[in-house]
C-alpha cells in the first residue's frame, strides 16, 4: 500500500487520538527509569551495583563522598585506598569499592540506551504539538487519510480501499487501536528485556564471583601442594645427611686406624734405618774385641726388629665401603606415582 503525507485542519478532539493510550504506557516506562536518590530520570552514565540496582553516577558519588569524607576527588594527586564501603540506597546492600571508588562500578549501557530512545520518543511527541494537523494520505484515494490497518496484508490503508479497493476482502482494524496495542507490546517488550538483562547481569556477576573463588582455591591448593613436596624434600635431605654421616664416620675410623699403622711402621722403619747405619759403622771397627762386642748388640736389635709379629696389617678388604648401599628403586617408583587422592581421602577443610 502506498501513501503520501498530507495536511488536514486541526481537530477539536484534543488528546483522543492514537497517542492517548501510548502516553500512559510511556509514563509507566518513565517510572522505571527514575533514580531513587534524585527522583529524576537517570542521567548518564548510569552505574549498576552488584545488587542489580541502578543509580546516577553523580548521585552515587555524592552518597559515597558524604559517607567517606576522606575520599579524594577523582583526578586529585593522591589515590584513595581500596576497600571503601558503599551502601545501596534501595536495598542497603553493602558494596566494597576498589581504588577507583564509584568510578570503578560497571555502567548499565542497556538502561542508558533505553533512556536515549525514551527521550527521542518524548522529543518527537512534544515536537508534534498539533498531531491532528498532519496525516498520511492514501495515494490511490488522494482525499482519504490513512485511518485503518489491514491485518491480512499487514499494511496501513484507508476506508475507501477497504470498501472499494484491493483490501475489501481483508480483515482490518482501526489504526489507532493497532497503534496502541503495538505501543503497549513494545513497552512490555522493553520492560521484559530490561528484566531479562538484569537477570543476565546477576548471573554474570555470580559467575565472575565463581571465577574469583576458583582462582583463590587453585592458588591455595598450589601452596598446599608445594608445602607437601617441600616437606618430602626436607625428609629426604635429613635422611641423606644422616646416611652420609654414617659413611663419613666409618671412613674416618678406618683412615684413623690405617694412618696409625703407617705412623707406627714408619717409626719402626726409622729405627731399622738407624740400626743399618750403626751396623755399617761397626763394620769399620779395627779392633776385633770391640767389633765383636758391638756386633752382638746390633745383631740382637736386628733380630728384634725383623720379628714378623711386629708387622700389623689391615685385614683383607678393609678398604671396601660397598656395604653402604641403599635400594631406592621402589621409593623412586612410589615418588613418580604420587597423585591426588580420590574424594574420600581428601581432608574436609580442603576446597
Amino acid at each position: 500500500m502506498s501513501f503520501a503525507l498530507g495536511f488536514k485542519p486541526p481537530s477539536s478532539a484534543g488528546s483522543s487520538g492514537p497517542g492517548a493510550g501510548g502516553g500512559a504506557t510511556m509514563e509507566n516506562l518513565e517510572k522505571q527509569l527514575i533514580c531513587p536518590v534524585c527522583l529524576e530520570m537517570f542521567s548518564k552514565p548510569v552505574v549498576i551495583l552488584p545488587c542489580q540496582h541502578n543509580l546516577c553516577r553523580k548521585c552515587a558519588n555524592d552518597i559515597f563522598q558524604s559517607a567517606n569524607p576522606v575520599w579524594q576527588s577523582r583526578g586529585s594527586s593522591s589515590m584513595a585506598v581500596s576497600g571503601s564501603r558503599f551502601r545501596c540506597p534501595s536495598c542497603r546492600h553493602e558494596v566494597v569499592l576498589d581504588r577507583h571508588g564509584v568510578y570503578g562500578l560497571q555502567r548499565n549501557l542497556l538502561v542508558e540506551n533505553i533512556i536515549d530512545l525514551y527521550r527521542q520518543q518524548e522529543s518527537s511527541r512534544l515536537v508534534d504539538v498539533e498531531p491532528e494537523q498532519q496525516h498520511l494520505m492514501c495515494e490511490e484515494h488522494e482525499e482519504e487519510k490513512i485511518n485503518i490497518y489491514c491485518l491480512s496484508c499487514q499494511t496501513p490503508t484507508c476506508s475507501m480501499c477497504k470498501v472499494f479497493g484491493k483490501h475489501k476482502d481483508c480483515d482490518v482494524a482501526p489504526l489507532g487501536s493497532v497503534y496502541t496495542r503495538q505501543k503497549t507490546e513494545l513497552s512490555d517488550g522493553i520492560a521484559n528485556l530490561v528484566a531479562s538483562n538484569d537477570h543476565i547481569q546477576a548471573v554474570i556477576s555470580q559467575m565472575e564471583e565463581i571465577c574469583r573463588i576458583i582462582e583463590e582455591n587453585g592458588q591455595r591448593q598450589r601452596e598446599r601442594l608445594a608445602d607437601r613436596f617441600d616437606g618430602l624434600v626436607s625428609i629426604l635431605e635429613e635422611r641423606k645427611q644422616k646416611l652420609v654421616g654414617l659413611i663419613a664416620k666409618q671412613q674416618d675410623e678406618k683412615l684413623k686406624r690405617v694412618r696409625s699403622l703407617i705412623r707406627r711402621h714408619g717409626d719402626d722403619l726409622e729405627v731399622a734405618v738407624t740400626l743399618v747405619e750403626t751396623a755399617i759403622r761397626s763394620m769399620e771397627e779395627p779392633h776385633m774385641a770391640l767389633f765383636i762386642q758391638s756386633a752382638n748388640v746390633i745383631l740382637e736389635k736386628m733380630a728384634a726388629t725383623a720379628r714378623p709379629s711386629n708387622m700389623e696389617l689391615p685385614e683383607l678388604g678393609y678398604e671396601r665401603m660397598s656395604h653402604f648401599v641403599i635400594d631406592t628403586d621402589d621409593l623412586a617408583v612410589m615418588l613418580m606415582n604420587i597423585d591426588f587422592c580420590p574424594g574420600p581421602c581428601c581432608s574436609p577443610e580442603q576446597t
